[in-house]
């Protein structure tokens, strides 16, 4: 094999993922365990082929050769002391000897069938044994018992050599038997050995296999996966420019490649959102100092702007009250331009002031019962609502977290509201619900309450249900509803302060209709930063 084929294959190799090298592991693991098996298989088979000829035909074959011999021998030993004495007694143990010699050539014949050249000793045995009786044994067993057989010892020597032919046979006979039964010994002890080795072969190479699975599965996959944890630890613990090594199998370094892709990535984020921290952080310090200086204004608004407008105030008020009347229609129209000017701007000045305070200096949350601040609120417009003969009812209200102040302000903007755009036909009815919403965002009973505040003035049209929560946004001139335009802006800033939403509802007629709802408990107050934060993200 060529360098070139040797670098093609080991390419191809680095290209397998996990799945393959176990497919490939097991599937030779399983090849090699089945020829074991089958190599197995066959040694036990031919132990037991051997073991049961041995048992079955070898053995018995032998034994039954020499019982064979006995038999014969019986038949020799009476018949010669029958011809010697005549005695009928001696041919008891010839009688038995033909039984058995029966018995023992047909058992014999089974054991050796299928064993040519054993049927063939075989058959020489009965051919002696047949000469020996034929000639000798039968016809001195035929004579009649009393006295000695002269034939006996006429045929002694002939008698003899048969018998001695017959034994001949036998011996052949048993020789060969015995050769065959230690070669069938000596195969079975080798087939032994052999499955002896095999097995102990199929232990080793099982054990080998095992060591091979877990040495492959520690080089293949525990080791990657525990140096990508130690990796991916690393990382996790913020040294996010410590690379991951991607090892192993082809999916298991695609995995760490992808990880590692991963963990780059996350430093580039990581360096975005410093560098956007770093920007937040200059926006907020910018935003705290435009905040100071936003108090600042707000002081000088209350303080340095209100006094000399109160001056003007004072003596365009002054001058309209002296000289009133006294110069012409024109100079007295000025004066009344000049005064409601500066009280304007006094109610402007001071609408903002309370705009700006929302959100700013009131976070003093505590436990505030919504019906008592209702009825403060109602005392406090106890003037306008008798002038306009309005009735104001409610359904009962909660007690819950929240700033005392900023809850007479949202009901005194809202009733005032209500108060104000009326109709001139009918006198204003004003109705507050609350409800609790049981299925708050977080899946408790814990929800926020809902409330509706609905009046029957003049309502306000569906196009501009978003722009009267926006500051300074008119529907009416100033000559047919007084007012800065501040209002409903300030309920928008309020509930929002305490965790709610506001809206009119666009579908209500007959008068206006708005819903809000209040925060159960109180949100968490951010710092200027936060707010800087939560607005850019």
């Amino acid at each position: 094999m060529t360098g070139d084929e040797g670098t093609h294959r080991a390419r191809g190799l680095t290209r397998w993922t996990t799945r393959m090298w176990l497919r490939v592991g097991v599937c030779v693991s399983l090849a090699v365990l089945g020829v074991l098996g089958v190599s197995g298989a066959w040694v036990l088979g031919r132990t037991a082929e051997i073991s049961d000829s041995l048992v079955d035909v070898k053995s018995p074959a032998v034994t039954t050769s020499f019982r064979l011999e006995s038999a014969v021998l019986n038949q020799e030993t009476g018949v010669r002391g029958y011809g010697l004495t005549g005695n009928p007694e001696f041919l008891e143990p010839y009688r038995q000897g033909l039984t058995d010699q029966t018995t023992h050539t047909d058992r014999l014949s089974q054991l050796l069938e299928g064993d040519e050249a054993a049927l063939a000793d075989l058959s020489t045995v009965r051919a002696a044994i047949s000469r020996w009786q034929d000639r000798i044994a039968a016809p001195i067993a035929a004579q009649p018992p009393g006295a000695p057989v002269p034939l006996a010892a006429e045929r002694a020597a002939e008698s003899k050599a048969a018998f001695d032919e017959l034994r001949a046979a036998l011996r052949d006979q048993q020789a060969r038997l015995s050769a065959e039964r230690a070669r069938a010994r000596e195969d079975l002890a080798g087939v032994m050995r052999l499955r002896n080795g095999l097995f102990t072969a199929i232990a080793a190479l099982v054990a080998v296999l095992t060591v091979l699975v877990f040495e492959g599965l520690r080089r293949g996959i525990t080791t990657p996966l525990e140096r990508l944890g130690a990796d991916a630890r690393t990382v996790a613990g913020g040294d996010f420019d410590h690379p991951i090594t991607p090892t192993g199998p082809a999916d298991l370094r695609l995995l760490g490649a992808e990880i590692d892709l991963m963990r780059r990535r996350l430093v580039r984020e990581l360096a975005f959102t410093e560098e956007a921290r770093t920007r937040l952080d200059a926006q907020a310090a910018d935003l705290q100092r435009s905040n100071t200086e936003l108090e600042q204004f707000a002081y000088v608004a209350s303080h340095d702007l209100q006094e000399p407008l109160r001056k003007v105030s004072s003596f365009t008020q002054l001058l309209q009250r002296r000289y009133g009347g006294q110069l012409d229609a024109k100079a007295d129209q000025y004066i009344a331009f000049a005064v409601d000017g500066a009280n304007r701007m006094q109610t402007l000045i001071n609408d903002l002031l309370d705009f700006s305070r929302v959100g700013r200096l009131h976070h003093t949350h505590q436990d505030v019962d919504l019906e008592q601040v209702l009825e403060q609120t109602l005392a406090a417009l106890s003037v306008p609502v008798e002038e306009a003969d309005a009735h104001v009812t409610h359904d009962p209200l909660p007690t819950l977290a929240a700033d005392p102040t900023q809850m007479g302000m949202l009901w005194q903007n809202l009733i005032g509201n209500a108060v104000k755009f009326r109709r001139p036909d009918r006198p204003p009815r004003i109705h507050i619900t609350a409800e609790r919403d049981h299925h708050g965002d977080d899946g408790d009973d814990g929800g926020p309450w809902r409330f509706t505040v609905t009046d029957n003035g003049i309502g306000i049209a569906p196009e501009y249900t978003e722009t009267v929560f926006v500051i300074f946004q008119r529907l009416h001139t100033k000559d047919a509803y007084p007012g800065s335009g501040i209002g409903l802006a300030m309920c928008k800033k309020i509930v929002e302060f305490h965790g709610g939403t506001i809206r009119v509802d666009p579908d209500h007629r007959d008068g206006t209709r708005i819903h809000f709802t209040l925060a159960p408990h109180p949100p968490e107050v951010l710092a200027p930063a936060e707010h800087t934060r939560e607005a850019s993200a």
